[in-house]
C-alpha cells in the first residue's frame, strides 16, 4: 500500500522498519522537528524516526503544525491510500484525517478505552494494572476515540518497568500493523466502536508526580518507581554529606517491615512507607550512571535509622 508514516520517538521505529521490510510504498515520513540536545543542549537532535527514515532513504517532513491549507495540500499531494500514526505528537486536523483513501490508522499502546492520551504505558503501570496492550484504531478528531480493529495484549509482570513494557509493546505493534494493513487492503479489517464505560485518560507525566512521598503505601510507590523507570525516574532527596541531593529510584521491591514513613529500616536498604516498606535495588545519583543500592550505600551517608523526610 502507499503509506504516509507519522511518528517521532524510538517506540515508532520498529513499525516504520517493518513496513519498509514488508514492501509497502512509503510516500513520506512525518516527524517532529529536531530539538536541542547534545552535552550542552545546543545541537539540534533529530527524532529517532527521522534518523531511521534517513537511514532507509525515505523523504522526511517536519512541520510545526498541520492546520494550514498549505500543509493540507502537501499531505494530500502524496496520494496515500492510508496514513499510519505511531506516537507522532501533533494533532491531525480533519483535512489530514480525510485525505487518504482509507483514512488514518493509529497504533495506540493501551487497551482502549482505558488510557487514552499521551502516557498510556506509564499510567497503566503506575495504576497497578495487570495487563495492557496495543491496538490499531481508526483516527477521529477526538482524543483516541475512534473505533478499534486489531489488538495484542501484554501481561504486566509485578516487577515490569515502563521501559520494559515500552519495548515489548513497540515490537508487538510492529508485528500487528502489517496484519492490519493486509486486512485493510483485502477489505476485511473490521472496526468496533469503543466501549462507553471504562474510559480513563493517560495525562502527560507531571514532574511533581515523580517525587516519592513516603507516606504512601509501599505498593503505590513500587508502581510509581516501575511506571517512571527509566524516565523521568521517581526520586527522593537526601543529604549525602554535601547538602540535599536528588536520587532516582529505577528499581524496587516491596519488603517486609514498618516504621515512621521515610525511615531507613536496614542496610539493604528498605524504607518504611505509610503502609509496608520499599526496598531500593537500582538507584541513580545526579550526574552518575545507575548503580545497585549496595554500591550506592558505599558512598552515601545513609544507614538504618536515617530519616528520608524530603519526599513527604
Amino acid at each position: 500500500m502507499r503509506i504516509v508514516f507519522m511518528g517521532t520517538p524510538e517506540f515508532s521505529v520498529p513499525a516504520l522498519e517493518e513496513l519498509v521490510a514488508q514492501g509497502h510504498d512509503l510516500a513520506a515520513v512525518y516527524t517532529r522537528a529536531p530539538k536541542p540536545g547534545g552535552r550542552r543542549g545546543l545541537e539540534l537532535q533529530p527524532s529517532p524516526v527521522r534518523a531511521a527514515a534517513n537511514r532507509l532513504g525515505l523523504p522526511v517532513l517536519t512541520p510545526k503544525s498541520l492546520k494550514t491549507e498549505a500543509e493540507a495540500a502537501t499531505f494530500a499531494g502524496f496520494e496515500a491510500e492510508v496514513a499510519v500514526v505511531v506516537a507522532y505528537g501533533l494533532l491531525l486536523p480533519k483535512a489530514i484525517l480525510d485525505a487518504p483513501r482509507f483514512g488514518c490508522l493509529n497504533l495506540h499502546a493501551s487497551l482502549l478505552p482505558r488510557w487514552r492520551g499521551a502516557a498510556p504505558i506509564q499510567r497503566a503501570i503506575m495504576a497497578g494494572d495487570a495487563e495492557t496492550g496495543i491496538m490499531v484504531m481508526a483516527m477521529q478528531e477526538g482524543l483516541d476515540t475512534g473505533p478499534v480493529a486489531l489488538a495484542e495484549k501484554l501481561t504486566i509482570d509485578p516487577e515490569m518497568t515502563a521501559g520494559e513494557a515500552h519495548d515489548r509493546l513497540s515490537r508487538l505493534g510492529a508485528d500487528l500493523l502489517p496484519r492490519a494493513l493486509a486486512a485493510l487492503a483485502r477489505g476485511s479489517l473490521v472496526f468496533t466502536p469503543q466501549a462507553e464505560t471504562g474510559v480513563t485518560y493517560a495525562h502527560k507525566i507531571d514532574k511533581a508526580e515523580a517525587r516519592i512521598a513516603w507516606t504512601k503505601s509501599a505498593s503505590e510507590l513500587h508502581n510509581l518507581v516501575r511506571g517512571l523507570s527509566p524516565f523521568p525516574g521517581a526520586f527522593f532527596e537526601a543529604d549525602l554529606g554535601k547538602g540535599p541531593e536528588r536520587i532516582k529510584v529505577l528499581r524496587s521491591h516491596i519488603a517486609e517491615g514498618s516504621g515512621i514513613p521515610g525511615m531507613v529500616l536496614d542496610d539493604a536498604p528498605a524504607i518504611a512507607c505509610g503502609e509496608g516498606a520499599l526496598r531500593l535495588t537500582i538507584v541513580q545519583r545526579a550526574g552518575k550512571a545507575p548503580m545497585t543500592a549496595q554500591d550506592f550505600l558505599r558512598g552515601a551517608r545513609i544507614s538504618a535509622g536515617t530519616s528520608l523526610t524530603a519526599g513527604n
